[in-house]
């Protein structure tokens, strides 16, 4: 059985580290509120403005824009993954990157090349150690403040690329936020541009109200002001649900770990409470043992 004063400082050690746990979703709780906040007032904007663009790319057709046209055939895939720049959220890191490493599982071939763009040091660790090439890597981004030219610029390096002949699709994985506990990862295909479509009802009378848009100067100049501005919408968009998925996983988990401490610290003091209780009795025997031998 352990010491008393072994005991003594497993219990310390355990209770500085929940003061750590305890502060570090405190920090995380603090931080989730702005970063929900501002994932939740962008969400209207994105998905009013991929109305807008189906709209358009209806009336504009096919052919308007490259950035529209799906290549005949696909030999090289670029894969943009957003994961955090630290640990200490669990497995939220864990299943993005298995996410990307599955949609690299079903994109790899003989012929097909696989390239990636890395947000977050986690993903950038990653792809270290992984066989395709990383082109780019943006830093200190996602779960930190950030503003709008981050996703531009990093969009236009992706329409460049893939306007030259460099990619001939791009996914970006990034993690959904849909609730406190759970960031949900997905795929999405930002180049070409997929279709934006409304879903069909199952009766004409429920079909929701589409807005007829005047186009001017028209939908195809407008279009290609637009689509482009659409990939750095949908990847700043991921960035914002992956920041706020990131600080939610971070506050559950040192919620847990806060937990596990507590738990912990009870166990340690129930054994220290045994430890000091032998050792009492074992005092007691020693002293009951020396007043017997003295009356013998």
């Amino acid at each position: 059985m352990a010491t008393l004063k072994e005991v003594q400082l497993k219990i310390a050690g355990v209770k500085k580290t929940r003061q750590i746990t305890s502060a570090m979703k405190m920090v995380a709780t603090s931080r989730l509120r702005g970063a929900q906040l501002a994932m939740e007032a962008f969400r209207p904007y994105a998905d009013k403005y991929a109305e807008v663009l189906g709209s358009l790319a209806q009336k504009a057709g096919e052919g308007a824009s490259p950035l529209l046209e799906a290549r005949e055939e696909v030999k090289k895939v670029h894969v943009v993954l957003l994961t955090s720049d630290r640990g200490l959220c669990g497995g939220f890191n864990v299943s993005l990157i298995e996410k990307a490493e599955a949609l690299i599982k079903e994109k790899v071939g003989d012929d097909v090349e696989i390239s990636l763009t890395n947000f977050g040091k986690r993903g950038r660790d990653w792809a270290r150690k992984s066989d395709f090439p990383m082109v780019d890597e943006y830093l200190g981004v996602v779960g930190a403040s950030f503003d709008f030219s981050i996703a531009s610029t990093g969009g236009q390096k992706l329409i460049n690329s893939f306007v030259f002949g460099e990619y001939d699709e791009v996914y970006l994985v990034y993690a959904e936020f849909l609730s406190m506990g759970k960031q949900l990862p997905v795929i999405q295909q930002l180049l070409p541009i997929p279709p934006i479509e409304v879903a069909e009802a199952e009766a004409e009378d429920d079909q929701p109200f589409q807005a007829e848009h005047i186009c001017e100067p028209s939908a195809e100049l407008l279009l290609g002001e637009m689509l482009p501005r659409n990939v750095y919408i949908q990847l700043y968009r991921g960035l914002l649900e992956t920041s706020t998925g990131e600080h939610a996983a971070r506050m559950s988990a040192m919620d847990n770990a806060t937990k596990a401490c507590s738990d912990m610290i009870t166990d340690l003091q129930r054994v220290y409470n045994k430890a000091r209780q032998a050792a009492i009795t074992a005092d007691l025997m020693d002293i009951v043992g020396g007043a017997e031998a003295l009356k013998g």
